[in-house]
């Protein structure tokens, strides 16, 4: 795992850490090729640049978010902010279906919006995948 990410992680609670811990463990299990960095001061994955997965401490929760997960058409997920992203919200580590997770990093992988030029394009998202 990143240094960094690592890190962060250590720097939560004993219950948040353990549900980062096993996200940042199955993020990086399935999507192994994908960078993986500190980005606007929260742990999340890129695929050329291009960001599909992170996580960071909200006041109640930890909150997982797949940038394009909107177009994945699954349930769990729920639409977040404007654009294509969509969120889940954990509270234990038990709440974390991990055969749920697997399905969404395999779609985050698949499913991709361009979000690597979305200032470029003045906020319009382009489909990659």
């Amino acid at each position: 795992m990143n240094k960094e990410i690592q890190s962060y992680n250590n720097g939560l609670s004993k219950a948040d850490k353990a549900i980062c811990d096993l996200l940042s463990k199955e993020i990086g299990k399935n999507i192994p090729d994908a960078e993986d960095k500190i980005y606007h001061r929260h742990p999340v994955w890129f695929i050329d640049e291009n960001p599909i997965v992170g996580y960071c401490k909200l006041k109640d929760c930890i909150r997982l978010l797949f940038w394009s997960g909107q177009s994945f058409d699954e349930p769990g997920l729920q639409p977040e902010g404007s654009f294509k992203a969509a969120e889940a919200r954990y509270k234990d580590v038990l709440e974390v279906n991990v055969q749920d997770l697997k399905s969404w990093l395999e779609k985050s992988k698949k499913i991709q919006w361009d979000y690597k030029n979305i200032v470029k394009r003045k906020g319009v998202l382009e489909r990659l995948m």
